[in-house]
């Protein structure tokens, strides 16, 4: 059944099901959605992951207050973690009841991608028997119009181009759980997983779309939201190098198809940290910015990371690109409660 979020006497509900009342999350009087407008100039993009309906969320103000133009969503929007389906659509419906973000989809156009705890399992891949039905409950959380193609094929991998001519924002979303391979224990004391040599990341339809959605892009901006790290090499969860031929097929794939001011923006570690990476022939170098930890955070986070350019952030977070489209000026920024700024990157890319 379609998960179809609509506002009625002040209350969200969904397809039907009555969300439960609470003085903590209804709204004091309807807000409703504003619709997805890809015609828009992009010039504030923010973004986060790892949040908990049973937690406070004390970052939507600050979010909403710099008046981002989209929120993309990176993964552990909601803390489901379950193959009960209705246990999932109701974590789905104490989210959509929470003010702050009943205040962003007023005003913020909102995309996003899941992770392993919004799939339904922790670290899970391809073999979670009710992929296909979180899939679906993870696409109307999110509204995605019946009409968009991420509807016709499996997996939730989706794009969407923003913008006039010559201000174009690509915002690609890759989904690293429902093809997955299986993850390798790690022999070496202190991580949790290490290589599969022969793993895949993606599954053979997605790379052919991600293909065709780079080498055919016009946009000079180009956004890949990824759940886990990309360019983070030595932590010991999990991250893009566990299957190193995907890793290295995803880095080749950006450099050949010749895409214009390519990001890469991850969540997944209850972290946020800006990482760098100059791959060959490329005219600009790589950034993966991490935000993690929206309701909660690993407060004794300590690892090494030689590609970070940052400080590495334990303290709750979202991330927020800014653009400057007179000067192809963009500002990366990890930020956090009460406006403060944990980490900062500007790029200027050659558009």
């Amino acid at each position: 059944m379609r998960l179809l979020a609509i506002l009625l006497t002040g209350c969200w509900f969904i397809a039907g099901c009555q969300a439960s009342q609470s003085t903590q999350t209804s709204p004091s009087k309807a807000v409703v959605p504003i619709s997805l407008d890809t015609t828009q100039t992009l010039t504030t993009i923010a973004f986060g992951s790892c949040n908990k309906t049973t937690e406070p969320q004390p970052l939507w103000s600050e979010i909403i207050n710099q008046q981002p133009d989209l929120w993309i969503w990176l993964g552990d929007n909601v803390y489901g973690d379950t193959p009960d389906m209705k246990l999932m659509q109701q974590k789905y419906q104490q989210q959509l009841q929470k003010k702050g973000y009943q205040k962003l989809l007023a005003s913020t156009s909102v995309v996003g991608i899941w992770d392993d705890h919004d799939y339904g399992i922790n670290d899970g891949g391809k073999y979670f028997a009710q992929r296909a039905a979180s899939r679906d409950l993870m696409l109307e959380f999110l509204q995605v119009d019946a009409s968009r193609p991420v509807w016709q094929r499996e997996g939730g991998y989706q794009s969407y181009t923003f913008g006039p001519e010559g201000k174009k924002v690509k915002v690609i979303l890759l989904d690293t759980r429902y093809f997955r391979d299986t993850l390798m224990e790690s022999s070496t004391e202190g991580k949790r997983y290490g290589a599969n040599p022969q793993g895949d990341m993606l599954g053979e339809a997605q790379w052919a779309w991600l293909t065709e959605e780079l080498n055919s892009s016009d946009a000079q901006f180009n956004i890949i939201g990824s759940s886990i790290q990309v360019i983070h090499e030595e932590h010991g969860y999990e991250k893009w190098a566990n299957f190193p031929k995907s890793h290295q097929r995803l880095y080749d794939l950006i450099t050949n198809s010749e895409a214009k001011g390519v990001v890469l923006l991850s969540g997944d570690r209850h972290i946020g940290e800006i990482s760098r990476l100059k791959l060959p022939e490329m005219p600009y170098p790589l950034y993966d910015i991490t935000s993690s930890g929206m309701t909660h955070v690993y407060e004794d986070a300590d690892e090494e990371n030689r590609h970070r350019v940052s400080d590495l952030v334990t303290k709750l977070n979202y991330g927020l690109i800014q653009i400057d489209w007179n000067t192809n000026q963009v500002t990366y920024q990890v930020k956090g409660e009460n406006r403060a700024t944990y980490a900062s990157e500007t790029v200027v890319y050659p558009f």
